[in-house]
């Protein structure tokens, strides 16, 4: 296993985002990608939310709640979820500057 960061593209929304990981978590990012398109597309299709921002944190409060529900039904580790998920939110946010750096 390696952590020799990669360049990997993703497509969220009809979006492409070029994300820097961890060779080894390169499936992982992938998997999460097409998740949060998919969970992105169904909120954007029931046309009940418009704009990027907003389906992007329609999607970011689902999907942390269906995650708090799960924690306090599973036994475990908090510490390492939290970690996984500040690599996530730490990933995702450079994405999101990036693409808005792009925007100016």
């Amino acid at each position: 296993m390696s952590d020799t960061p990669q360049t990997v593209s993703v497509h969220i929304l009809d979006k492409e985002y070029q994300v820097a990981c961890p060779a080894d978590e390169v499936d992982s990012l992938t998997q999460a990608a097409k998740y949060l398109d998919k969970r992105m597309s169904e909120v954007r299709n029931s046309g009940k939310v418009v704009g990027l921002d907003r389906i992007a944190v329609m999607v970011a409060l689902n999907i942390t709640h269906e995650f708090l529900s799960g924690v306090s039904q599973h036994t475990e580790s908090q510490s390492n979820l939290s970690q996984r998920l500040d690599r996530l939110n730490e990933r995702v946010g450079s994405a999101l500057a990036e693409h808005k750096q792009l925007n100016l």
